[in-house]
C-alpha cells in the first residue's frame, strides 16, 4: 500500500525523471507510473536515437516539461541549425555543450529562439552544460569560464554538480541550476563521480534535481519516488 504523502507542483516541478532507455514502449510506462512525482522528463541522446522527436509529443501530452539532453557540441552552423528544428518541437529545455565555446552557444541560443517562433510557441530554455558528472576533476577555473560562457552566450541555465553550486550562486545566481548525479543517501553511485542527496543539492542552491537509476532501476519506482519527495518536501523551492 502506498504511504500517503502531498505532492505539491513546487516540488514535482523541481524533479526530472531521466528516461534513459532505448525502447520506446519502456520510456513510456515509466513516465506514465511515475508522473505523480516528476513535473519534467529527461530524454537524452539514447532515448531519442531510439524514438526520434515523437517521444517529445507523447510526453508533453501526459503533462510533462521535456528536457532535451543532448548536449549539442559541434560548429556554430551546425549547432544553431539543429537547435532550429529542435525550438520547434515543443520542448522546454536543451543541453549545449560550453566546451563548444561563445560562439557555438549563441548560434544555439538564437536557433532555438528562430524554432520556437517559427512554430508560435515558448521559447526553450538553453542549458550549458559545464562538465559531465562521470569527470572526478572540477577545476575551478574551467568552471568559472564556462559559468560565465554560458550567460553571456544566453544560456537561461546550467548543468553542473551539486559541488559546484555555491561558486554558481556567486558568479551567475540569475541562471536555472540544474544539477545530475543525484542519489538518496544509501543509493549506488554507478558512474558518476560527483554525487549528492536530494536535499543537499536543494539546500545548495539547485533549481531542478535529474533522477534517473536511482528510481528506474529500482525494484520499486514508485516507492523510491515518494522517498525523494518525503525527504525534500520540508523546503520551499524556489520557482524555477
Amino acid at each position: 500500500m502506498e504511504e500517503d504523502i502531498e505532492i505539491k507542483p513546487e516540488i514535482t516541478n523541481k524533479l526530472a525523471i531521466a528516461l534513459d532507455v532505448d525502447d520506446l514502449v519502456v520510456a513510456v510506462r515509466l513516465a506514465r507510473n511515475l508522473h505523480p512525482y516528476f513535473g519534467v522528463a529527461k530524454v537524452g541522446l539514447e532515448l531519442f536515437s531510439a524514438a526520434g522527436p515523437d517521444i517529445i509529443g507523447t510526453l508533453k501530452d501526459m503533462g510533462y516539461k521535456v528536457f532535451l539532453d543532448l548536449k549539442l557540441h559541434d560548429i556554430p552552423n551546425t549547432v544553431g541549425r539543429a537547435s532550429k528544428v529542435l525550438g520547434s518541437l515543443g520542448i522546454d529545455y536543451l543541453t549545449l555543450h560550453t566546451a563548444g565555446g561563445a560562439e557555438m552557444l549563441s548560434a544555439g541560443v538564437e536557433g532555438l529562439a528562430e524554432g520556437a517562433s517559427n512554430a508560435e510557441i515558448e521559447v526553450p530554455k538553453a542549458l550549458g552544460v559545464t562538465i559531465l558528472t562521470s569527470q572526478k576533476e572540477t577545476p575551478s577555473d574551467l568552471m568559472r569560464e564556462r559559468f560565465l560562457l554560458a550567460k553571456s552566450s544566453g544560456c537561461k541555465g546550467i548543468v553542473c554538480s551539486a559541488k559546484n553550486l555555491e561558486e554558481a550562486n556567486s558568479m551567475v545566481p540569475e541562471l536555472t541550476f540544474v544539477v545530475p548525479g543525484i542519489r538518496p543517501k544509501g543509493a549506488e553511485h554507478h558512474d558518476q563521480a560527483n554525487v549528492a542527496t536530494p536535499l543537499t543539492a536543494i539546500n545548495n542552491g539547485a533549481d531542478l534535481l535529474v533522477i534517473g537509476r536511482a528510481v528506474t532501476d529500482s525494484s520499486d519506482p514508485r516507492r523510491a519516488a515518494r522517498e525523494i519527495i518525503m525527504e525534500i518536501s520540508q523546503i520551499t523551492p524556489k520557482s524555477i
